[in-house]
């Protein structure tokens, strides 16, 4: 399945996304053994926080953040006492959410870089299952013009209003393209766009995937006077940090009210989680909480990539339940496939994911295959959504076309190749970590010398990652380099573009 075959960059309207059942690309498979008749497929709803750790909600009693809805949520739907981001920051992790991969496959290594168009999103799966697709919020997966190859539209959404990164206040947004002015929160602007969208599906009796990607609570932080005053016995800029959450609470609050006014909450899946963990580093004394884990955002220590995540599903999960079983963001995509039924020809192989359906469904006492973390070896790329939705806005007035385009073609082959050369001539460079099930071993790397070392740690036994253990099972850790060496190599195949067909 490639971009030029979708046809999808251009906006589309919802109901078009029904011309595409017949696609080659993909086909139905065990429809009837999994108990979902094609015309009884859920719903979707994918949430996604920016920057809040695991510790950043009401339910675990580690913050002061004022968390009603996703309390509520925690405790009637499945929540996940470790569920991880693929990376320790956003665009690689919402990545992985799109594509079942760890993002360093398709040379998405830090934030602000894109997706690559050959890879195949889930909206793009989705709808060709029927599904009608639509993304709201943050994107920093590309740029939010129309003419871009890797913007929503052209990623298999059908209908979106985006940002190019985080937002606050009364943001700009792209709505298929052109930029729109907003106004209010902008967690309650994200989550309306997306209520307007499901109100259309639902009137039409059609399955839709909303992906709903918050643009909090990333810094820089501005919160509602109603919602600072929750906070009026903290520091200002913790009453605007707080306040953030709890106007994202509210939003997530108004997606599940919808679902029950329009009587589709029982076959919708919602699932709720955030991109890595609080802001960091420590010695800036950025707010945030981690619940006790090690470390922050950028680290792949546990606070860095550990976060908060919670299912409802009431058509499917009647009860509430608590898990520890380790899942992954890229477990999202295959996850999703595996509940709709369908199988994607041209997939781009390996994912990294797995369907966690099982651990769904409460058949699951541990994970099936361990997880792989590759992080810190490239830098960023810095996105400004007010400026590059305010040039835009003038370009567009003005008739101008040759806006220039967030991580063109050009840019993005360049650093691709330029990382290849790299790992030629230096090795398997930067931070990395292997995950299995209670284990965890950790790469540490020394970026002036080029040279790594391994420590070991029992999650279960040592939440904290305080005590390393290597010398006392070098067998395990022979075996879990090899394993995480493995991996590497697969993934810089991969970014070779050898998975592409």
């Amino acid at each position: 399945m490639t971009r030029s075959k979708l046809n999808t960059r251009q906006p589309q309207t919802l109901c078009r996304a029904l011309l595409f059942l017949a696609t080659a690309a993909v086909t139905f498979t065990g429809l009837a053994s999994r108990g979902l008749a094609e015309t009884n497929r859920p719903n979707i709803v994918l949430c996604m926080a920016d920057d809040q750790g695991w510790g950043d909600v009401g339910y675990y009693g580690k913050s002061i953040a004022k968390t009603p809805v996703l309390d509520e949520m925690a405790a009637t739907g499945l929540r996940f006492d470790r569920f991880y981001a693929a990376c320790p920051v956003c665009s690689p992790t919402r990545g992985s959410v799109m594509t079942g991969r760890h993002p360093n496959r398709f040379g998405c290594f830090e934030w602000g870089h894109s997706l690559r168009p050959q890879e195949v999103t889930i909206a793009e799966a989705l709808k060709q299952a029927g599904y009608v697709t639509g993304h709201f919020g943050k994107w920093h997966l590309g740029s939010v013009n129309a003419n871009s190859d890797v913007s929503p539209g052209a990623s298999g959404f059908d209908e979106w209003v985006s940002s190019p990164n985080f937002f606050d206040l009364d943001p700009l947004m792209s709505h298929n393209g052109r930029v729109v002015r907003t106004q209010g929160e902008g967690s309650e602007v994200t989550a309306e766009a997306a209520n307007k969208f499901i109100r259309s599906c639902a009137k039409d009796k059609q399955p839709f995937l909303a992906v709903v990607w918050f643009g909090s609570p990333h810094s820089p932080h501005a919160a509602l006077d109603k919602d600072r005053a929750l906070y009026a016995d903290q520091p200002k800029a913790l009453q605007h940090y707080y306040g953030e959450i709890t106007a994202m609470d509210r939003s997530i609050g108004m997606l599940r009210n919808e679902l029950k006014r329009l009587e589709i909450e029982d076959n919708t899946l919602f699932w709720y989680t955030s991109d890595n963990g609080p802001q960091g580093p420590r010695n800036r004394n950025r707010p945030g909480s981690s619940g006790g884990l090690r470390d922050r955002k950028g680290t792949l220590w546990e606070g860095g990539i550990r976060v908060p995540t919670i299912i409802e599903w009431p058509a499917r999960i009647a009860k509430h339940r608590v898990t520890s079983v380790a899942a992954n963001t890229v477990d999202i995509y295959p996850t999703l496939l595996d509940i709709v039924g369908v199988d994607v020809a041209d997939q781009p192989k390996p994912l990294d994911g797995i369907s966690i359906l099982p651990l769904i469904d409460g058949k699951a006492a541990e994970r099936s295959q361990p997880m792989g973390f590759w992080s810190s070896f490239s830098a960023g790329s810095g996105v400004r959504s007010s400026e590059l939705l305010a040039t835009l806005e003038k370009d567009q007035a003005s008739g101008t076309t040759n806006a220039t385009l967030l991580n063109d073609p050009a840019n993005r082959q360049t650093r691709i190749a330029d990382q290849l050369e790299v790992f030629a001539k230096q090795g398997l460079v930067g931070e990395a970590a292997w995950i299995d099930n209670r284990y965890k071993l950790r790469k540490i790397w020394n970026r002036k010398t080029n040279e790594s070392r391994y420590e070991l740690y029992d999650l279960e036994a040592d939440t904290t990652e305080s005590h390393d253990i290597a010398s006392d099972m070098p067998d395990r850790v022979t075996s879990m380099k090899q394993q995480l060496k493995k991996w590497q190599q697969s993934v810089v195949q991969s970014l070779e573009g050898k998975d592409y067909r």
